[in-house]
């Protein structure tokens, strides 16, 4: 989580019950792991004593900060929103070390072209089967249905 980040600022009164985010991310933070990952980044705490809600203010590789509320938002959610940002910031690294430029920019009709082989229709004697209970059924019904089945499901 750290090797994305310069800097986590963690900020709450010790005595607000609405800590527990900040202790847990404190706590990844100064994990061992997370040290070894990234041993530039600073981690601060700042004990407050008025009634400040708990926040947790991160800086990133790329020197955009966000502060995050910690009252309304749990750990995990935390940590899993710093490693969504931190895998864009390794995406957008990756093109730019390709030489493609960024954002990468998708025409609109290549959003909306369709593409062949990624549609998957039932059979008709499925349907029907399903819908007006008939017994007729060809003798590759079991093979046909295993295919449909695993169409439908990929």
């Amino acid at each position: 989580m750290l090797k994305f980040l310069s800097k986590v600022r963690v900020e709450f009164n010790a005595l607000d019950p609405r800590k527990a985010a900040c202790m847990e991310i404190l706590a990844l933070c100064n994990a061992r792991k997370a040290k070894e990952s990234n041993p530039a980044c600073q981690v601060e705490l700042q004990r407050r004593t008025d009634d400040t809600p708990p926040r947790i203010a991160v800086t990133y590789v790329n020197g955009v900060e966000e502060v995050i509320d910690a009252t309304a938002t749990p750990a995990q959610a935390i940590r899993q929103q710093i490693l969504d940002c931190g895998q864009l910031l390794e995406t957008e690294q990756m093109f730019r070390d390709a030489g493609v430029p960024w954002p990468v920019l998708i025409p609109e009709e290549e959003i909306h072209r369709s593409f062949p082989g990624t549609k998957c229709c039932l059979p008709k004697y499925v349907i029907c089967s399903v819908f007006f209970d008939l017994r007729i059924l060809p003798d590759d019904f079991e093979k046909q249905w295993m295919i449909t089945n695993y169409c439908i499901m990929n």
